[in-house]
């Protein structure tokens, strides 16, 4: 991709997603993930209306009478995108590619994020940290983010979510609000993400494509492992073999779910021909 053409793809995720970043995600992202970056200061008398979650009992039993934390907010926090470009990202069937639905989330995230006036960093991995950008505010920033998104080559197509998590834990000292991008067709990553949820707030973006649920009825076909280059006859008219795959297909999606549910994390599916948007809005909506 020329520069050219690079900076007009920027510029129209630019304009697509800071719309609706200004004009949805804005409120929303500050509202959910306002508390998260909360230090406590003082006690108070409880008024009504008060959240009962944040009555301090100690100081109630002490004086008989309910006292609620006063919490301060934090003057920023800190957003990491991490996000899979590893071989089986560059699918899709429908109108876009998964790369590129992860590009546009991670665009809207961090439209709003910059909004608030947080600081975004990016993690690119594959079955290695591909590239690390830490943390940092502007728009000029975010806008090196989305071209690293859409232009990044990365050496390797295999998958570890493991190692990326661990990366994570390494250079965030701080809590970190966190969204993983990913198809998620990974697993031997739950111990490693129980560890990080402990001190980040993180929640998996799982985005994949309808056709890779199931393999359709065709006969022999050569298919290309995207993850290794490898061309292969599968004889896609077998029961077995579409059972065996429609299988680890499902095994793989019920790891993800179970994993992110044990640590703690959301998660948040997003089908390539879904309506991302809404599904980011709902999962704001249900936290905040």
């Amino acid at each position: 991709m020329d520069t050219k053409e690079l900076l007009k793809k920027v510029r129209k995720i630019e304009i697509k997603t800071r719309r609706l970043s200004d004009h949805i995600f804005g409120g929303e992202y500050h509202s959910t993930f306002k508390g998260r970056g909360m230090t406590f200061s003082e006690v108070r008398q409880y008024q009504f209306g008060d959240d009962v979650r944040n009555i301090d009992w100690n100081v109630t039993a002490r004086y008989n009478e309910p006292f609620i934390k006063v919490f301060e907010e934090e003057r920023e926090l800190t957003m990491m995108l991490i996000a899979d470009v590893s071989g089986s990202e560059f699918f899709g069937t429908d109108k876009q590619f998964k790369n590129e639905i992860v590009t546009e989330v991670a665009a809207t995230l961090a439209f709003s994020a910059m909004q608030n006036n947080d600081k975004i960093g990016l993690i690119l991995f594959t079955d290695e940290i591909e590239l690390f950008i830490p943390p940092k505010k502007g728009k000029s920033h975010v806008l090196r983010i989305i071209r690293e998104l859409l232009e990044f080559k990365p050496k390797s197509k295999k998958t570890d979510i493991a190692q990326a998590i661990k990366f994570l834990s390494s250079v965030m000292k701080k809590k970190a609000i966190t969204f993983i991008l990913s198809d998620f067709i990974a697993d031997d990553y739950e111990q490693t993400l129980k560890i990080a949820a402990n001190k980040h707030d993180i929640t998996g973006i799982r985005i994949y494509d309808q056709r890779e649920e199931a393999i359709p009825s065709l006969g022999m076909v050569q298919m290309e492992d995207e993850e290794t280059g490898e061309l292969v006859l599968v004889n896609t008219s077998s029961k077995k073999v579409r059972r065996n795959y429609e299988a680890f297909y499902k095994d793989r999606v019920a790891y993800y779910e179970e994993s992110f549910r044990r640590s703690g994390s959301g998660i948040i599916d997003i089908r390539t021909d879904d309506s991302y948007v809404k599904k980011l809005l709902g999962y704001f909506k249900r936290r905040g």
